[in-house]
């Protein structure tokens, strides 16, 4: 007899605007000047993302001298540092910026903190895209600390004239540590709280915790260098749920299922539903299937496109 599985899905799951955003501009990129279009770093952390893209044209590539001269070239969505945009500049790139707003949003506060003659903590993960970004874009450079831990190694030159900002795709939970941790050593400490970790972070590690709560096995869908996503199979494990990243439906195995009743089913930001499709048609091959969605954040949120798209003056033409 075929076992019964009860799924629940997570809502919000999946994309969230700043990724809509960041594969919209590549895709009317293609559209509007042919392929190839060049996108330095995966445009997000996702391989079926990043495959369907180069399927349609998108070369992607680690930094910019691999960029033909005069070539359409696009940021990702995780930002970029100043050397990075200057050394574009100074080669002369046609460049569309897909920095989530988000993440500009973070870099704009790191700057106008540096401006107040603040020195600048910045709470995230070393060697993130968005960490390495981030760091480049405020003057004089910035301290990382990912955990309680590293603020009492802190050693700074002015402790009562201090600032931080954080990754946008933490966990709320650990942030908010290592902020009362900054706050205990640096008492004067200037801050958002929580703030700066983007709503889609914050719905999709809510569902999360409410999906584990009722289930046997989370499953994540997500890329393994998806600091969302990873943060979402961290809560699982943490309410002590058995709990998995998988980037697509062959991650799933059978084997897990054997003591399992009601599974938890959600996708980082960065990952397709179609990904959510494919896993709900192979536990279907392993059982009788019931589905689930469960109520959360109803997330209306649009990103603007960037105005080269619709600039006819885009890109602009050398002088001799």
């Amino acid at each position: 007899m075929p076992k019964e599985f009860k799924i629940l899905l997570a809502r919000p799951r999946g994309f969230c605007a700043g990724v809509v955003r960041a594969i919209d501009i590549v895709e009317k990129a293609l559209e509007r000047y042919g392929a190839p279009v060049y996108v330095r770093h995966e445009i997000v952390h996702n391989r079926r993302v990043v495959e369907t893209l180069r399927d349609k044209g998108a070369v992607f590539v680690e930094e910019l001298d691999e960029v033909p001269e005069g070539a359409i070239t696009v940021f990702s969505a995780h930002g970029v540092s100043d050397a990075v945009e200057n050394d574009a500049r100074e080669r002369h790139l046609p460049v569309i910026d897909a920095t989530c707003p988000l993440v500009s949003k973070v870099h704009k506060e790191g700057i106008n903190h540096v401006a107040k003659g603040r020195d600048v903590i910045l709470i995230g993960h070393d060697g993130h895209p968005e960490v390495e970004g981030t760091r480049g874009r405020i003057p004089g450079g910035v301290e990382v600390v990912s955990n309680p831990e590293g603020v009492d190694k802190l050693s700074v030159s002015d402790p009562d004239n201090m600032a931080y900002v954080t990754q946008t795709t933490l966990s709320v939970d650990d942030t908010r540590d290592v902020i009362e941790a900054l706050k205990t050593k640096f008492p004067g400490i200037k801050g958002p709280d929580v703030n700066d970790i983007c709503y889609a972070t914050q719905n999709r590690q809510q569902a999360a915790r409410e999906l584990a709560e009722r289930s046997d096995l989370l499953v994540v869908v997500g890329a393994h260098n998806s600091s969302n996503s990873n943060r979402l199979k961290e809560i699982g494990k943490e309410m002590g749920v058995a709990s998995c990243l998988i980037d697509d439906a062959e991650g799933l195995k059978k084997d897990w299922l054997d003591e399992v009743n009601t599974i938890g089913i959600t996708a980082g930001a960065s990952a397709p539903e179609e990904l959510i499709d494919e896993v709900l048609e192979k536990l279907s091959s392993f059982g009788n299937v019931t589905i689930e969605e469960l109520s959360g954040a109803d997330e209306k949120i649009q990103f603007k496109l960037p105005r080269q798209l619709s600039d006819p003056g885009f890109p602009a033409k050398k002088s001799a």
